[in-house]
């Protein structure tokens, strides 16, 4: 038998299975509301009697409202990856143009969009503008200032929430994007493939 002074929390009426808006039509207001005294939140804390909780539980409308929950959660779980499968497609379909410069102006832009990003130490160590970076420095520069200039792109991943699919989505962009680079500047392919491989 259940104590009839034992409380349960929201957090804990979600762990039994109830949905905020199953909450609010089957229980209604909390039978306790207020701030916790064990520590600062603006959020009031809601106790529910878990007697009330578990006759509810018991009734037919909340056997209907968990199964109209469970259908909502399974429409919901297939819309997403409608929505994923739909944006994955557009990045594998969609042609990246990367903007093609000539070597010095591609290196002026790089080293300027490096110092603009607070890079204000050349890469040995000096002031920025005391000397020319190193090869690799400016490789990875130049590969850097081209991934900004193609941000354009990121617009792909709009709609997209959830860690796995927007990070699958993320990483497909990215090797593409980074693929794409290396085809229009040969020399910088080095510096794309380290960064896909660090990707994976």
């Amino acid at each position: 038998m259940t104590d009839r002074t034992t409380y349960v929390t929201l957090t804990g009426v979600r762990r039994r299975g109830w949905t905020d808006s199953m909450v609010r039509d089957l229980l209604g207001s909390p039978d306790v509301q207020g701030r916790d005294p064990r520590r600062w939140s603006l959020t009031p804390v809601r106790l529910y009697l878990l007697v009330r909780v578990e006759t509810v539980e018991r009734t037919a409308e909340f056997a209907a409202a968990s199964l109209l929950s469970k259908a909502r959660s399974v429409a919901a779980g297939v819309y997403a990856e409608r929505r994923r499968a739909a944006v994955l497609s557009a990045i594998r379909a969609e042609p990246i143009e990367v903007p093609l410069l000539p070597g010095p102006e591609l290196e002026r832009r790089a080293v300027r969009h490096r110092h603009l990003l607070g890079g204000a130490r050349g890469p040995g160590g000096g002031e920025a503008g005391d000397a020319p970076p190193e090869t690799e420095a400016l490789v990875r520069w130049q590969v850097s200032y081209l991934r900004h200039a193609l941000s354009r792109y990121e617009s792909l991943l709009d709609g997209l929430y959830g860690e796995t699919g927007r990070g699958d989505a993320g990483r497909l962009l990215r090797r593409r994007l980074y693929e794409a680079i290396a085809a229009a500047y040969p020399a910088l392919a080095r510096e794309c493939r380290r960064r896909i491989a660090v990707e994976r």
